[in-house]
């Protein structure tokens, strides 16, 4: 039997990237997957046709994770299709770098909604539709919180809320057996990194110098972490913070 047979997750901003990755690995894995996308539903619409060509079970269903009334849509949804909810992946989140004298509100606003905000409404939801069996809740951080890279204030902060949520809500909600994770990527290759024209700079070349493992990633590097701690193999963790960067730190 599959690590995940008969669970059904939630995976926010799945259309592309590491969301997507992980939403492939999780059906993969056994689990019904619901696809959640805020404005690409073309790429959401291709990762369940993915799923479901291989044999898996996923839908897509479109929300923006900082709005309250469309994180309740996703999981009625859910509820509705599937039956219920057992895991969500806190995948949603933006970024844009810039340094501090051209910091905007709007820029500042824009990555806590969905980075911090986003990931809360998410979690609250998702610990109303668990059953007494308790539930998994996977956040994705970033390495960004070791690596404190100038002109990244706003999406440091953010990701910073990220880490220190992880550990709060692992110990709020550990008493009703939800355990809460954050998988904190490295660089990843992904449509974002390409449209913001990082690959092939001197800035990646330098990364991957002080990278031990001497690249930057793929979503396939971080999507069996995140199997990992979806799973009873990681029964005994929560508020675990696992740093997935290749040994960049």
């Amino acid at each position: 039997m599959s690590k995940l047979t008969n669970k059904v997750a939630v995976v926010t901003g799945a259309s592309k990237g590491i969301g997507a990755g992980i939403a492939k690995a999780l059906a993969a894995e056994g689990a019904s997957v619901v696809v959640n996308y805020a404005s690409s539903k073309e790429g959401a619409e291709r990762v369940v046709s993915e799923i479901v060509e291989k044999g898996g079970k996923a839908i897509a269903v479109q929300g923006d994770v900082a709005k309250a009334s469309d994180v309740q849509r996703i999981f009625s949804e859910t509820k509705r299709v599937f039956g219920k909810v057992d895991l969500l992946v806190n995948n949603a989140g933006v970024y844009q770098f810039a340094p501090l004298d051209e910091i905007t509100e709007e820029q500042f606003h824009r990555q806590f909604n969905t980075n911090v905000l986003g990931l809360i409404l998410a979690t609250r939801e998702a610990a109303k539709h668990f059953n007494g069996d308790g539930g998994t809740i996977i956040n994705v951080g970033s390495a960004v919180t070791q690596l404190t890279p100038p002109a990244s204030a706003v999406y440091t902060a953010t990701k910073s809320a990220v880490d220190a949520v992880t550990r709060v809500l692992a110990k709020e909600l550990g008493p009703k057996r939800i355990r809460v994770n954050s998988i904190n990527p490295g660089v990843v290759e992904t449509e974002g990194v390409h449209s913001a024209g990082f690959l092939g700079t001197d800035f990646q070349k330098q990364l991957e110098a002080q990278t031990p493992l001497g690249r930057i990633a793929q979503p396939e590097d971080i999507a069996p972490i995140a199997v990992f701690l979806a799973s009873q193999d990681s029964g005994w963790l929560t508020g675990e913070t696992v740093l997935a960067s290749g040994g960049l730190r």
